[in-house]
């Protein structure tokens, strides 16, 4: 499905012009408007999913491969020393966008941080009634 309104289906079909650098029946990358770093991309699927967890699996485990790709051709035709795939789920994530998208940034010797945090800690007792909330819904 794709949706009339959505900004990134139109992108990702072609509606709207944008810098692409690779498609095929699934997905379109193009270069992010607002990049974090040079070569920021977007990978978008080219039907409407609003997040992961309605990302159809077997447009979910392709989106990987696609990232890949991206990501070897960002390292040899850029240069970046790596790279970070970002992945926003809902707006406390984050999401401003709501179809599912993952960013492939370069990163490059001595470039910003992009994805950090400080490593926080847990006692054994959140952690079992952590363990007990999530597994009790899978």
């Amino acid at each position: 499905m794709v949706k009339d309104d959505c900004i990134f289906c139109k992108l990702a079909n072609g509606v709207i012009p944008t810098a692409s650098l690779y498609e095929d029946d699934d997905f379109r990358v193009i270069l992010d408007a607002g990049p974090a770093t040079k070569g920021h991309a977007l990978i978008l699927p080219k039907h409407h999913y609003a997040d992961l967890c309605e990302l159809d699996e077997t447009v979910g485990a392709k989106v990987l491969e696609v990232a890949a790709k991206i990501g070897r051709a960002m390292k040899s035709g850029l240069g970046c020393a790596g790279f970070n795939l970002v992945q926003n789920n809902g707006e406390a994530a984050g999401q401003t966008v709501k179809h599912f998208h993952m960013h492939v940034i370069p990163r490059y010797e001595g470039g910003p941080v992009i994805a950090a945090w400080d490593p926080g800690s847990i006692d054994t007792e959140e952690t079992e009634e952590i363990v007990e909330a999530i597994t009790a819904q899978l």
